[in-house]
């Protein structure tokens, strides 16, 4: 069985080849310039909001916050476009859009505003990576098929995996380094070298040394942590996505009563047209006017 079945559908819709070539032209310009360019723009500036420079700033990656706080900001906006991609369109790849999207919005702000401009070397602000988290976590939904398991086991992976995965791109700026009798690690001796402007009481509040992880074990209590919370924001994220993104239908019921439909699901089924009629507004066997007809006003 074909993953999408193009042909099929095509010959279902009945439109003519002009019919069918502005509705992949209509595709191309929603899904491209829209959807993605869209999500990346706004999730971007999502995350620096409540990220910011917790994924920065290469000698704040040394801290308990930048393990808990990253992956947790990381699995809201994809929670949100998994329901609409899921649901709609029975896609499972909302989480690699986003985060993906993510990565190209922050490296063409480091490489135009920070590198061009502000002459801040490339590597003292490379942005983390989640693509292996969001592959692992639109991979449980689609050999799960339900967002309950998926927010369970495949967001507590999505966590999980942020430390290891990243662990080949920043370990080795932990290394131990003596600079003028001095014990650092290779980021704050970059971070001492390039000077950046901050409020000084944020500074010192993040500096207490308990926040600091080394790669030790308090690695792996940030991850748990910051696995919970997660799974509680991407459900949240998860019905954020459902509010915003629903389909409804206003159907006329017994006694010509008109009722708001939002089961999605099963449009387009025998059941449903059995129940509310057909989507063209006629139910099998009954006249316009009468019990069945449906009005298909409202979002979808």
């Amino acid at each position: 069985m074909a993953l999408f079945r193009t042909a099929e559908i095509i010959k279902a819709s009945k439109l003519p080849p002009e019919g069918v070539k502005l509705s992949r032209m209509i595709d191309a310009v929603y899904f491209i310039p829209i959807a993605y360019l869209g999500v990346f723009a706004t999730f971007h500036m999502h995350f620096d909001l409540l990220a910011g420079d917790w994924d920065f700033w290469i000698d704040w990656k040394d801290r308990q916050f930048w393990m808990t706080v990253t992956p947790i900001v990381e699995v809201m906006y994809p929670g949100a476009v998994m329901y609409y991609f899921w649901t709609f369109y029975r896609q499972p790849f909302g989480a690699t859009l986003c985060i993906t999207g993510l990565l190209v919005g922050k490296w063409i702000t480091i490489v135009f505003a920070w590198y061009w401009w502000a002459n801040f070397p490339m590597n003292f602000m490379m942005p983390a990576t989640m693509v292996a988290s969001a592959l692992i976590l639109d991979c449980t939904l689609l050999l799960t098929r339900t967002w309950i398991i998926t927010a369970i086991v495949g967001v507590w992976a999505f966590a999980m995996m942020f430390g290891p995965t990243n662990y080949a791109l920043f370990a080795y700026s932990h290394q131990p380094l003596a600079v003028d009798g001095q014990l650092l690690s290779l980021a704050d001796y970059m971070g001492f070298t390039y000077v950046r402007t901050g409020t000084p009481e944020y500074i010192r509040i993040i500096e207490v040394g308990s926040l600091r992880t080394f790669g030790g074990h308090t690695v792996w209590i940030s991850a748990f942590f910051s696995a919970f919370i997660s799974m509680l924001m991407f459900t949240i994220w998860w019905q954020v996505g459902h509010f915003v993104g629903q389909s409804y239908f206003w159907v006329r019921g017994k006694r010509g009563v008109r009722s708001r439909m939002n089961d999605t699901m099963i449009v387009g089924t025998d059941e449903f047209a059995r129940r509310h009629g057909t989507p063209n507004g006629i139910a099998p066997g009954v006249s316009v006017g009468t019990v069945g007809t449906t009005f298909a006003e409202g979002k979808s």
